[in-house]
């Protein structure tokens, strides 16, 4: 890991810059995919699963026995595990329920809000290197609180033909409607158009590699929303001597073995701290088994020293994390002072990995700076909120005036004539509505 100290504020975006390719790199290959599955459909899915996941595929849709073959795969153990972070992830979740906002904005004016779910939803599910079953969880329960009619899970199989059986064991757990065999932009495109056999989504959720994030990105402009331009992981930790150097190290390791565009950074206020890490990180490193992964993120990772806590927290600010793990004497100052991460995790007992998986907090967050102006996901990222309104005889009268002066002063006389005939009609009893 690089260590820098002291960097001057005019070089920090330099610095935080994250090790991802524009998306101009990438862009015309997605939109040839997108083209060419719009056009072929099914076709072009196995095609494409054939050429990047090596698998000859009859059908594209996992069957009911293929769900229940799985779940004699799973290890009792691990069933139990599940069960218990969809338990804390349906605890929060359902937390987040809101009751309908009924307001009298003026005596006859009655407006309100309610929140609908979205009835299509799609869910991309990676399940290449490491397969993301956990994400599922994060996904799914929610929308099923939510109450979308279906729920959609895409995820790409194995050589074989396969997805890993703890993919199928949870969607099948968590309510998911229907499995598809289709990995990357392909499904990201399918989910966008519709194929002879996958279903078009009014909205795609999940993580993935930048190539993914650039197809959700492309997949808004053919009117499919997303839930946020989720791309490679990240941490930042934000550390004084007062925390334990080899719990930080594993912090750092356990983002960095992620993918190797992944990026991890601390932050620390002692220079003595920070060549513990250092050395605790080079340590670790040689158990994992992704160590190769864990070595390359590494390589573009960092080790920041601060003089106070002031220039840290501009710092991090800048550079909105994904993950923000806070380990320092004063840490309320900086849970006080944070504006942009996407999960905060507070104390030296509170490993990121606890988000990742059972906590009950959604880890379905924000990337390369859009913690800035995105939220992670949540129960309202699976509804949306519909307004309402009734006005009577008497709210009408308090109303009218105002409606239109300033349709007139607009220079839209028909939305002034829409209130002047129900003011007249008023005026001479013509009609007892």
């Amino acid at each position: 890991m690089k260590k820098i100290n002291n960097p001057d504020p005019v070089d920090w975006p330099l610095l935080l810059e994250r090790p991802t390719p524009a998306v101009s790199d990438i862009e015309d290959m997605v939109n040839g995919m997108f083209e060419t599955i719009r056009q072929e459909g099914d076709v072009a899915l196995k095609n494409y699963t054939q050429k990047f996941d090596g698998a000859i595929l009859s059908e594209l849709k996992v069957s009911l026995q293929e769900i229940a073959d799985a779940e004699k795969l799973i290890e009792k153990e691990l069933r139990d595990a599940i069960q218990l972070a969809k338990t804390n992830i349906e605890k929060f979740h359902q937390a987040q329920k809101t009751e309908p906002v009924v307001v009298d904005t003026m005596v006859g004016v009655q407006c309100w809000q309610e929140k609908r779910p979205i009835q299509k939803i799609g869910l991309y599910i990676p399940g290449g290197t490491a397969p993301l079953f956990s994400t599922i969880l994060m996904l799914a329960v929610p929308a099923s609180i939510a109450g979308c009619n279906e729920i959609i899970l895409c995820s790409p199989p194995n050589a074989e033909g396969k997805i890993h059986p703890a993919i199928l064991y949870t969607a099948s757990l968590c309510g998911v409607t229907r499995i598809f065999k289709v990995g990357g932009i392909q499904a990201i495109a399918g989910m966008t158009f519709g194929t002879e056999t996958l279903p078009k989504v009014y909205k795609i959720f999940g993580p993935g590699n930048q190539y993914v994030t650039v197809a959700k990105q492309i997949a808004t402009k053919y009117g499919v929303a997303i839930d946020m331009p989720a791309g490679p992981s990240e941490l930042l930790v934000v550390a004084d001597d007062s925390a334990n150097a080899a719990f930080v190290a594993s912090d750092l390791l356990s983002q960095a073995e992620h993918g190797a565009d992944s990026q991890v950074i601390l932050v620390s206020t002692s220079k003595t701290f920070i060549d513990q890490v250092g050395r605790e990180v080079e340590i670790q490193i040689n158990d994992l088994p992704r160590k190769q992964v864990a070595q390359k993120s590494i390589a573009n990772s960092k080790l920041i020293y601060v003089e106070d806590d002031v220039t840290a927290i501009k710092l991090i600010n800048e550079y909105g994390p994904e993950h923000f793990i806070i380990c320092m004497r004063n840490s309320d100052y900086y849970v006080k002072n944070i504006a942009n991460a996407g999960s905060i995790f507070i104390g030296n007992y509170t490993p990121e990995s606890a988000g990742d998986y059972a906590s009950g907090t959604n880890h379905t967050l924000p990337t390369n700076g859009y913690a800035k102006q995105y939220s992670g996901v949540n129960l309202d990222s699976f509804m949306k909120s519909m307004t309402f309104q009734e006005i009577t005889k008497e709210g009408i009268k308090n109303i009218g005036q105002a409606v239109e002066l300033m349709a007139e002063a607009e220079g839209l006389e028909a939305h002034k004539k829409a209130m002047t005939l129900r003011l007249e009609s008023l005026d001479l009893n013509q009609w007892d509505g």
